[in-house]
């Protein structure tokens, strides 16, 4: 049965999905980009603090289940630049302390609002 996750702690959808997806023991998070859940407003200040955003909502849908990023069992990352990814890459690596998860990046042509980053991930509870 899926039940549809709904946080203040990361933003609200801007299209046709929800945040999150239970199913089961299972979470499905729809991509999290850099907009700040509490003023609704993009914030692309830098690679960094854009990727720590959406690392950040990703933390807000995991937390509204109980979940931290040690649930975490697979992310999906589309940057728009790929020379970023080292960039990306290091901000993305100090929510995971061990066992990561497993992952692909890709280079895409445009994100949505234009962002630089787009991360979802799928987590499972222990």
């Amino acid at each position: 049965m899926k039940k549809i996750i709904i946080s203040k702690n990361a933003p609200a959808p801007i299209g046709p999905y929800n945040q999150a997806v239970m199913v089961g023991d299972m979470l499905y998070t729809s991509g999290q980009i850099a907009i700040n859940p509490k003023t609704n407003e993009l914030e692309l200040d830098t690679i960094e603090s854009e990727t720590t955003l959406v690392m950040q909502n990703l933390k807000g849908l995991l937390n509204e289940v109980g979940m931290d990023f040690s649930n975490v069992i697979k992310c999906s990352i589309f940057i728009s630049d790929m020379n970023n990814f080292a960039r990306i890459n290091e901000v993305y690596g100090t929510y995971f302390t061990s066992d990561y998860p497993a992952r692909e990046t890709v280079e895409v042509a445009r994100l949505p609002k234009n962002v630089n980053v787009e991360i979802s991930a799928i987590a499972v509870k222990h």
